[in-house]
C-alpha cells in the first residue's frame, strides 16, 4: 500500500505520524511510504533518516494526500480538508463529538476515518489513546505548577510547599490513565492530592497503589464542589470514549474557587469538563475567568513532541501494518478493535457516540461490512 505521512500543521504541533523505524518496517513488507519533507525535523527525525529508511519525500502536502492511506497525529486542519478524497483511509486522532465542523467537512469528503481514540483491544481498553493520556496526565501537573506561579496569573503556591508551609491542594477529576499519571506526578512533587471518580473499583485500585499518599472520594456533585473550592490546582481528567465530556464544574462553582487557582482541562479534546473551558494553543495556553487560570491546550502532548511521537508510534505501528497488509475492509472485518475505531464511512457516521452527540443517523460498522460484502 502507498501511505502518506504529512507534516502536522496545528499550532505548535511537532509530532509526526510515523518514525523512520516505522517506515523501515513497512518498506521491508513491500509498502511505499511518502513523507512530507520536514515532517519530523523538529524532533530529530531528519529527511535523510526517512530516506535511509526507504521513504520517498514530498515537497508539498498535495503529493502526500494523493496516497490512499493517510497516517497523522492530529485531526485535519481547514486547509487539509480539500486534499482528502472519497474513499481515502484516514488514520489519526479525530475527537469528533465536540467538533461538528470537522465532522461535517470529513463527511463531505467521504473519507473512511478510523480514529485512534476509539480503537479498542481485546479487553475493551483504548490502546492508542493510553500513551497520549499518560503524557498528558504528566504534562498537566507541570503546566499547572507553572501556571500557579505569580507571573503567570496563579496564586503563588508551590505544589510541594516547603518545611513549615502546607503543600498545594490538587484535585484530580477522573481516576483513569490521565488522572493516575497526574496523581503520580503531583504526589512526587509533594502535593496534597485527591482523586475523585465514580468507579469504586478504580478508587480501590488507586488506594491500594498509592496508600496514604493519596486521598480518594466518590465523584458526586457535593464532593466535587467541596474539593474544588479548596483546591489550588484542578485537573480535568474525565473520559467517556467517543462522547463529549460531561461538565462537572459549573460557572457558578468556578466563582467560588480560590482566586489564582488553576484548572488544567485535559478533557478539552472531547469538549472539556469545565463549563468555562475553551480550547487554547501552546502559543497562548492560558486565560482567566473569575480569577481562575484556565490551561486548555487541545494538543497538550505536543509540548513534549519527541517523547509523545515515540510513545504513540510504538502503539500505532502494528495497526498501521495490519491496515496496510490487509486493506481497511479486511482489517476491520477481522479486528473488532479496529472496527470500533471506524468513526466515518464515506458520508456516514459509524460511531454511536458521535452520532448521538451531533445528531447524525448512525450506521453500524457491521452494516458497512455487510454492504461492502454485498457489493462485492
Amino acid at each position: 500500500m502507498k501511505i502518506g505521512v504529512p507534516c502536522e500543521i496545528k499550532n505548535h504541533e511537532y509530532r509526526v505520524g510515523m518514525t523512520p523505524a516505522g517506515v523501515k518496517s513497512l518498506v521491508e513488507k513491500g509498502h511505499q511510504i511518502i513523507v512530507e519533507s520536514g515532517a519530523g525535523a523538529q524532533i530529530g527525525f531528519t529527511d535523510q533518516m526517512y530516506t535511509d529508511a526507504g521513504a520517498s519525500l514530498a515537497d508539498s502536502p498535495v503529493a502526500v494526500y494523493e496516497c490512499p492511506m493517510i497516517v497523522k497525529v492530529k485531526e485535519p486542519q481547514p486547509s487539509e480538508f480539500p486534499l482528502l478524497s472519497d474513499g481515502q483511509l484516514l488514520f489519526t486522532y479525530l475527537h469528533l463529538a465536540p467538533d461538528p465542523e470537522q465532522t461535517r467537512r470529513l463527511l463531505e469528503q467521504k473519507v473512511i476515518a478510523i480514529a485512534y481514540e476509539t480503537v479498542t483491544d481485546s479487553m475493551g481498553r483504548l490502546p492508542l489513546l493510553v500513551p497520549m493520556s499518560e503524557v498528558a496526565g504528566r504534562i498537566a501537573i507541570q503546566a499547572g505548577a507553572t501556571a500557579l506561579q505569580m507571573a503567570n496569573g496563579g496564586n503563588g503556591t508551590l505544589l510541594g510547599g516547603v518545611p513549615g508551609v502546607p503543600a498545594a491542594k490538587v484535585l484530580v477529576i477522573g481516576g483513569g490513565v490521565v488522572g493516575t499519571q497526574s496523581a503520580k506526578m503531583a504526589i512526587g512533587l509533594g502535593a496534597d492530592v485527591t482523586v475523585v471518580d465514580k468507579n469504586i473499583d478504580r478508587l480501590r485500585y488507586l488506594d491500594d497503589v498509592f496508600g496514604p499518599l493519596l486521598r480518594t472520594r466518590y465523584a458526586d456533585s457535593s464532593a466535587i464542589a467541596e474539593l474544588a473550592v479548596e483546591a489550588d490546582l484542578v485537573i480535568g481528567a474525565v473520559l467517556i470514549a467517543g462522547k463529549q465530556a460531561p461538565l462537572l464544574i459549573s460557572r457558578d462553582l468556578l466563582a467560588q474557587m480560590k482566586k489564582g487557582s488553576v484548572i488544567v482541562d485535559v478533557a478539552i479534546d472531547q469538549g472539556g469538563c469545565i463549563e468555562t473551558s475553551r480550547p487554547t494553543t501552546h502559543s497562548e495556553p492560558v486565560y482567566e475567568v473569575d480569577g481562575v487560570v484556565h490551561y486548555c491546550v487541545a494538543n497538550m502532548p505536543g509540548a513534549c513532541a519527541r517523547t509523545s511521537t515515540l510513545a504513540l508510534t510504538n502503539a500505532t505501528l502494528p495497526y498501521i501494518e495490519e491496515l496496510a497488509e490487509k486493506g481497511w475492509f479486511s482489517a476491520i472485518k477481522d479486528n473488532e478493535g479496529l472496527r470500533a475505531g471506524l468513526n466515518l464511512f464515506r458520508g456516514n457516521v459509524t460511531n454511536l457516540s458521535v452520532a448521538e452527540d451531533l445528531g447524525y443517523p448512525y450506521m453500524d460498522p457491521d452494516q458497512v461490512i455487510s454492504s461492502v460484502d454485498a457489493a462485492a
